[in-house]
């Protein structure tokens, strides 16, 4: 009953801009409209583009907000006369889109949440390199900082995932007839963004990341381990967070299982005890942890190795995620550490020990 209310979300992923994600929207609503289905615009960026605005005429586009930003004028999708309206489906695009100050949401993709829990469906768009656990990664591959991104929850949630795929050679081609930008930003896209290099990554991790999604709705494979909830451990050291979480948030996406973030806070990392900047480092990262769907859990406790491995193993974690130790070797090898502790006595789970060397 509760899957009945909910709207249902298609979204059409690109792995960049100009391979016709907006455009197959739009070709889409007018086939619905045909067929006697209603449905609306509820935000389209056509970007001056000829072939886009010719497929917005005859659609019926609701009208956008209006908002003064700092003295300027900006236009966001009016959430509210969008569910006034309450259409059977809307078209919504650029799902990563930071919404002006004074919005109702600060993001596109949570206006998009509220139309599905108000049964409305929605048809989205986004370029994968827009995805959260991505961010890194795309940044180091590309050199390209993405400041907009859209949670992997949020992804998981799509009842249908649609890749539109294009040669690299041809996406490039079409931005040099000025097909996606203005004449005058060409050169630079085709000496940044859309190199050859640069687009052919990202064509891959939009194949990836739309077969996994495949993987996904067709449910855990036979090989999946029975209880393959995967675990990261957050350590009081921030910088390094978000390199841990972006890879437990693909490797339980992979396995289409749950997975666990877990803080032991130790009797010295109390919160009276550590400095304010270390604390709200890692409350921003537990934030994020929620974000990318996992559920955060914080233990306390003098030993914790031990409480890490008790945890595990009460809730079937079958892989473990940490980083390792900032301890030079010798002291780890003297004293020991929570890592070389897990690696003698984790022997029923697997270990995944991220190198920070790249991120560095």
């Amino acid at each position: 009953m509760e899957r009945a209310r909910r709207g249902r979300l298609k979204l059409y992923v690109g792995f960049a801009a100009g391979v016709g994600k907006t455009y197959r929207m739009l070709q889409e609503a007018h086939d619905l409209q045909r067929r006697g289905v209603d449905v609306v615009v509820g935000f389209v960026e056509p970007h001056d583009r000829a072939e886009t605005i010719a497929l917005i005429d005859g659609l019926e586009v609701v009208p956008r907000q209006r908002i003064e930003y700092r003295g300027v004028p900006v236009e966001e999708m009016d959430l509210q006369a969008v569910l006034g309206r309450k259409p059977q489906i809307a078209v919504v695009d650029e799902i990563a889109h930071t919404n002006a100050p004074g919005s109702q949401n600060r993001k596109r993709w949570q206006d998009v949440l509220a139309l599905l829990d108000a049964g409305i469906n929605v048809i989205g768009a986004l370029n994968v390199q827009h995805l959260e656990s991505l961010n890194g990664l795309i940044e180091r591959a590309t050199g390209v900082t993405v400041r907009e991104t859209v949670p992997d929850a949020f992804f998981k949630q799509a009842d249908q995932v649609v890749n539109l795929d294009l040669a690299v050679e041809d996406l490039q081609e079409r931005l040099k007839q000025g097909k996606i930008y203005a004449p005058d930003k060409i050169p630079w896209a085709l000496e940044n963004f859309f190199k050859d290099q640069n687009l052919a990554t990202l064509r891959e991790l939009a194949l990836r990341e739309v077969a996994e999604s495949l993987d996904r709705a067709a449910g855990p494979t036979p090989m999946a381990h029975p209880s393959g909830r995967v675990m990261v451990c957050l350590a009081s050291n921030p910088p390094r967070a978000k390199v841990l979480l972006s890879r437990g948030s693909r490797m339980a996406g992979r396995l289409n299982t749950d997975w666990y973030v877990v803080y032991v806070e130790t009797p010295r990392e109390s919160p009276e005890l550590i400095d304010s900047e270390a604390q709200r480092y890692l409350l921003a990262n537990i934030e994020k942890a929620r974000e990318l769907g996992a559920e955060v859990v914080r233990l306390k406790s003098d030993d914790p190795a031990q409480a890490i491995l008790d945890f595990a193993r009460t809730h079937g974690v079958a892989r473990l995620i940490l980083g390792r130790s900032l301890q030079p070797w010798w002291k780890q090898v003297l004293f020991g550490s929570v890592l070389t502790r897990l690696l003698r006595e984790a022997t029923d789970i697997d270990l995944h020990i991220v190198s920070f060397e790249e991120e560095q």
